[in-house]
């Protein structure tokens, strides 16, 4: 049985990213540094070498070797040391006078073979290094005077090798100035050593303050998955602390909002459920009880019992529908558009006029416009209207219409029953509540609650209030379009209409 991987934390990988990306910014900047330190050093290393055919030259016309070292560099051939006997008297006196510095060594060969070095200490020795001399006897084998690079007793030396030749002399001589590149590149060595400890104390600076930095951005989503492993079917009161203004803390608002949508939904479900278990217990019973008791011989008793069940299971079927209709209602799935309420009012009264039972008049048409869904308004305006029908006694007047002010529009429905004590209006609302205990009318107790759904998901609601004489009057209460919103009343139009009038 293979063990599932153990994810990588977003701290770890967060921290990981911006470590790396510093370690390459820190090395790029200091390799790109490093070089060009590097061949600066090399080039004044080899403007030094070649600063040595002049300091030649020089000695060859016998001028000091600080006049030699302040001059411009000029070709390496033709030296004229017509001044001196022998090639091995020139190079003795060149190596004479061009004292070489702390890290710099000079040897001068005559055929070959070392001849003449140095008798300061200021420098260092190369007269024993063979590979040194073999690399310079081979570079300047056609005569030209060569610079080189060679690696030979465990240092690095940059050299230049100057050919020396004389008219009647025979012999071949050779000046060899060699610096040493290692301790030329060693205050940069250093400097960079130096830049990798201090790079090295950044990018632990960076580790440790952006382990705490990030630790306390992603507190909020470590305790979101804290809250979402807290939650069940059963509890979903855990809700995030959101901390600061930043996007973090909106998150945790917006989690919370979305826990509070989902709660409320549970909710809604839960308690639909319980309402809907609680309904169907009734029929099934009845159906139950009425089959255990019927007698199959009895063609009546079947009947009566087949008439009995056929009933039920179509308030049964009434009740499946009404329950869809009251999902449908909370869905929010709404289509807002302006709605003419005088031509609404219109419609319901149409459409009101041909239920029984009662004298219909549409009392008062509102004139303006409400934001909405007018089908949605249409049914619940009919709901009421039906629902008025049920419970006030047959031959009473039921009068509808509807109205705006500043509160917004009304759409409301008057009868003249017995009306609803103001100790049972908060319930009517409520899936299969009904005013009156006794189920006198058929019905599955989801209508008015059909109704307040559609009132609250157009922003509004819908109330009760006593009809005049008697009765209930109920009424869907809805916000009023934007372009319907009354003017402000400015000071100036009232006297100018004070003034007008008089």
């Amino acid at each position: 049985m293979s063990r599932s991987t153990r994810p990588i934390p977003a701290r770890v990988r967060i921290l990981s990213a911006i470590l790396a990306v510093a370690c390459v910014g820190l090395a790029i900047v200091g390799g790109v540094t490093f070089l060009v330190q590097r061949d600066q050093a090399i080039k004044a290393v080899d403007n030094r070498l070649v600063t040595q055919v002049k300091s030649l030259r020089d000695v060859a016309e016998d001028t000091t070797a600080t006049d030699a070292r302040d001059g411009a560099p000029e070709a390496t051939d033709g030296l004229d040391i017509g001044n001196f006997e022998s090639i091995d008297e020139y190079l003795n006196a060149v190596v004479a006078r061009l004292v070489p510095a702390t890290n710099e060594a000079s040897l001068a060969l005559v055929d070959g073979v070392p001849r003449w070095v140095p008798s300061t200490l200021s420098g260092f020795q190369i007269d024993h290094n063979q590979e040194l001399i073999d690399r310079a006897i081979a570079d300047t084998a056609d005569g030209e005077t060569k610079r080189g690079t060679v690696v030979a007793d465990g240092k690095t030396l940059r050299y230049i090798a100057i050919p020396v030749s004389m008219d009647g002399d025979p012999h071949q001589g050779l000046y060899i100035r060699a610096i040493n590149l290692g301790d030329e590149l060693q205050p940069i060595t250093f400097a960079m050593t130096t830049y990798l400890i201090a790079a090295l104390a950044v990018l632990a600076a960076i580790g440790v303050v952006g382990w705490f930095v990030t630790g306390r951005l992603l507190s909020p989503i470590r305790h979101l998955r804290e809250t979402a492993d807290s939650i069940s079917i059963t509890d979903l009161s855990a809700r995030l602390e959101p901390h600061g203004n930043d996007d973090i803390a909106d998150l945790s608002r917006t989690v919370n909002s979305m826990l509070d949508r989902l709660e409320g939904s549970v909710d809604v479900q839960r308690q639909l459920l319980d309402d809907v278990r609680h309904e169907l217990k009734t029929p099934i019973t009845i159906v139950r009880g009425h089959l255990e008791l019927m007698n199959p011989r009895d063609a009546a008793d079947v009947a009566s019992a087949r008439d009995i069940g056929i009933s039920e299971l179509d308030r049964l079927a009434r009740l499946v529908e009404d329950i869809d209709m009251l999902a449908a209602a909370e869905a929010d799935s709404y289509t807002t558009t302006d709605v003419d309420l005088a031509a609404l009012t219109a419609r319901v009264g149409e459409l009101v006029a041909v239920i029984p039972g009662h004298t219909w008049t549409v009392e008062s048409h509102a004139t303006g416009m409400a934001t909405g869904d007018k089908d949605r308004l249409l049914q619940a305006w009919l709901q009421l209207a039906d629902n008025a029908a049920k419970y006030t006694p047959a031959g009473t007047p039921i009068e509808i219409g509807s109205s705006t002010g500043a509160d917004g529009a009304h759409l409301w429905v008057r009868d003249h029953g017995a009306g609803i004590p103001p100790a049972q209006r908060a319930r009517i609302f409520r899936r299969f509540d009904r005013a009156h205990v006794h189920r006198t009318v058929g019905g599955s107790g989801l209508g008015l609650a059909i109704v307040d759904a559609i009132a609250k998901g157009h922003g509004g609601h819908c109330a009760v209030t006593d009809t005049p004489g008697g009765g209930a009057t109920f009424t869907i209460h809805l916000p009023l379009s934007e372009a319907e919103l009354p003017a402000p009343v400015r000071a100036g139009d009232v006297v100018l209409q004070r003034e007008a009038s008089g």
